[in-house]
């Protein structure tokens, strides 16, 4: 007998992706994932409210050096996270043909359009900032600019059905413009979303940037809508029952930026309010200087 037909398959252990590492649940608990026919894919971990924050403590580490990084840098390595998508393709068109119960064919047409997006964002990161800032004309000898700035550490609820298209649509804006993601993934779909840690990792995106979590959004929501070093919440995967009004008035306490759940077509273009539903408005005043006889301000 061959040694090929004796050999054992090697099946893939999917792990959390945090502070740039790739922990199990420290609760130790997995949960079994289907796809669309109830056929077994694999054990995702079951993340704890622990892991919960320790990717928010990931998070806050890592902003400071993202958030400080130029706008064009940033691109260079959105960009790069796409380059490395594409050498995963076939990967994650299998992943997610199993995940939404595609054929082959419409799951490959999903990733190269999750691909797009992530190149989409990555071509913004230097320009977003001609869209929401600028000089503002005021009554007096002063310049008056606004900029905008990364709110913070943001937590993502990812959508429930688009496991991949609809997980990058909602990460991709996050980081593009500075901020640092706490990531929920699809409880019954995680799979592409564990799979994307592992490019994150590989590319030159710092760790902690991107943390991606398994598990129960109905369990680690709270607590991180809760969170005091927490600044934002994306609800969009929040669909089950009242979750996202709940996680809502949690955010309250520390006046959190809400991003409240909606219908969207991940297909369509995004558009720019992904990327200011995060992003504060600094506004600087300084003078001109003395105005002479000849109208000069200098």
């Amino acid at each position: 007998m061959s040694e090929s037909a004796t050999r054992l398959s090697v099946f893939k252990t999917y792990k959390l992706y945090v502070g740039g590492k790739f922990p199990r649940s420290e609760s130790g608990r997995v949960y079994e994932v289907s796809d669309s026919k109830g056929k077994w894919l694999a054990n995702a971990p079951l993340s704890s409210r622990k892991d919960a924050r320790d990717a928010v403590v990931a998070a806050r580490k890592a902003f400071g050096g993202w958030a400080g990084a130029t706008a064009y840098n940033r691109g260079q390595v959105l960009y790069r996270v796409a380059e490395m998508l594409e050498g995963r393709r076939d990967q994650f068109v299998r992943e997610v043909a199993d995940a939404e119960g595609l054929s082959k064919s419409k799951a490959a047409a999903v990733v190269d359009a999750a691909i797009d997006r992530w190149v989409w964002y990555a071509g913004w990161t230097d320009k977003i900032a001609q869209i929401v800032g600028g000089a503002n004309p005021v009554a007096g000898p002063y310049f008056n600019l606004s900029t905008p700035e990364p709110t913070g550490v943001v937590t993502v609820v990812a959508p429930q059905d688009s496991s991949f298209l609809g997980l990058i649509s909602v990460i991709a804006p996050v980081i593009a413009t500075g901020n640092t993601a706490v990531v929920i993934a699809s409880e019954k779909s995680p799979l592409p979303a564990l799979s994307l840690g592992e490019v994150l990792a590989t590319s030159d995106l710092p760790g902690g940037v991107v943390n991606i979590l398994s598990g129960k959004a109905s369990e680690m929501g709270p607590h991180l809508a809760a969170h005091q070093d927490v600044n934002a919440i994306d609800l969009t995967g929040a669909t089950e029952g009242d979750l996202a009004r709940d996680l809502e008035i949690a955010a309250a306490e520390n006046l959190k930026r809400v991003l409240r759940p909606r219908t969207e077509d991940f297909a369509e273009s995004p558009g720019t309010d992904r990327m200011t539903a995060f992003l504060e408005t600094k506004t600087v005043w300084h003078p001109t200087g003395s105005l002479g006889a000849s109208g000069s301000s200098y």
